[in-house]
């Protein structure tokens, strides 16, 4: 098997895994120890050390997710955080600068705007669906352009081909937080990104029990970045490398449900008269629509919405709801919800909010697997009760 080519319903099970087995076993164990021998290593990072990220439990689980983005390598970190902000502070030092799309993740954008300039890193906003401006806000120092591959919570989905041809045409690094596509929908090292990021937390793991973080590139770039993370500390718990490792295995089932239940709920908002506006690339509609259907192999199983009326409204429908559990994260197996304005947001003053085109209304809905008719059900209820 290992010799011949696997699709990727396959990879998901035994991509990483070892040849031959530990002692037969099916699944690999868990390697509950932080250090190991010694046996003659002449690098530091080569060290087989827990904090290094580099014992038999994050081995397997790393190159499962190097192959399934068709990348050298991978490594794994303690969060998504870890493996963001790691990856900025590798590529970027005092006097540098960075583009990046002006709707992020509500944690990486605030690192953006307050955490890179206190290490004297410039930070400049663009519109990486629109390609008018980059060259405008291009500097003789910047070193990073940075995207997500489906923004959070917009669910935008950028002009993700200008962006590989501009880093390389530029020397620029390209970074792109692949979190909400997961390599079932996009795989970034392929297309010619040269770092693609994770949150572990969210659709590779899939069960809301664990937090951990991904960087895939090169082997050069890895190796480079991991002695990095090991300076600063963001490592991942052998027994977590076990469940993250378990979790992958059924990501490909999870996303094929979870994006039949998306654009399904999509449609009915979309009809519904008590709905202002409804994010979600799979709409024929959505001005997102077409880069999805260029670049992407599915629309994703994240969308958000505005309902007519006021926050209150907005409130009040979420609290009707019965399925989904309210509160932040995604791409668990369980439906989520929730206000990004009063949670992964809540840093964001007003004025931050209106350039990253967040209105205080946007509910964000993260769908699970729960049979597609309860939920509709649900959505029924809490808009029309």
């Amino acid at each position: 098997m290992s010799k011949r080519k696997m699709n990727f319903d396959t990879k998901v099970i035994h991509a990483g895994q070892p040849h031959p087995r530990i002692e037969g076993a099916v699944n690999v164990p868990i390697f509950q120890s932080s250090t190991f021998e010694y046996k003659g290593q002449k690098n530091y990072d080569d060290l087989v050390y827990v904090r290094l990220n580099n014992t038999p439990s994050h081995k397997s689980v790393s190159d499962k997710i190097a192959q399934l983005e068709g990348a050298e390598k991978a490594v794994v970190t303690s969060s998504g955080m870890s493996a963001i902000t790691t990856t900025l502070l590798h590529f970027l030092n005092a006097g540098d600068h960075i583009l990046a799309h002006k709707n992020l993740y509500g944690g990486t954008a605030h690192f953006m705007k307050h955490g890179l300039p206190s290490y004297g890193i410039e930070v400049d906003l663009i519109d990486a669906r629109n390609t008018e401006n980059w060259e405008e806000k291009l500097k003789d120092n910047t070193k990073v352009i940075y995207v997500e591959t489906m923004t959070n919570p917009l669910v935008e989905v950028v002009e993700l081909e200008a962006i590989v041809n501009f880093a390389k045409s530029n020397n620029l690094i390209s970074i792109i937080d692949n979190t909400f596509a997961s390599p079932v929908i996009f795989c970034p090292i392929k297309f010619g990104f040269d770092i693609s990021l994770h949150s572990a937390t969210k659709y590779l793991n899939g069960h809301s029990d664990l937090a951990a973080g991904a960087i895939i590139g090169t082997e050069k770039n890895i190796k480079a970045i991991s002695s990095t993370l090991n300076h600063l500390g963001g490592s991942l718990d052998p027994n977590t490398c076990y469940l993250l490792d378990r979790g992958i295995k059924t990501l490909s089932v999870r996303m094929e449900r979870q994006c039949f239940n998306a654009l399904k709920i999509a449609e009915f908002l979309n009809d519904h008269s008590g709905v202002e506006s409804v994010n979600y690339p799979g709409l024929i509609s959505n001005p997102n629509h077409d880069r999805a259907k260029r670049f992407l192999c599915g629309y994703g199983a994240m969308l958000s919405f505005i309902l007519k009326g006021s926050e209150q409204t907005a409130n009040d429908f979420i609290n009707k709801l019965e399925i989904p559990v309210h509160t932040w994260s995604l791409g668990g197996v369980e439906s989520l919800v929730v206000r990004p304005a009063q949670t992964t947001h809540s840093n964001f003053t007003d004025e931050e909010l209106l350039q990253a085109g967040i209105d205080r209304r946007l509910i964000r809905y993260s769908v699970g697997i729960e049979s597609i008719e309860d939920l509709i059900e649900d959505f029924k209820f809490a808009i029309d009760d």
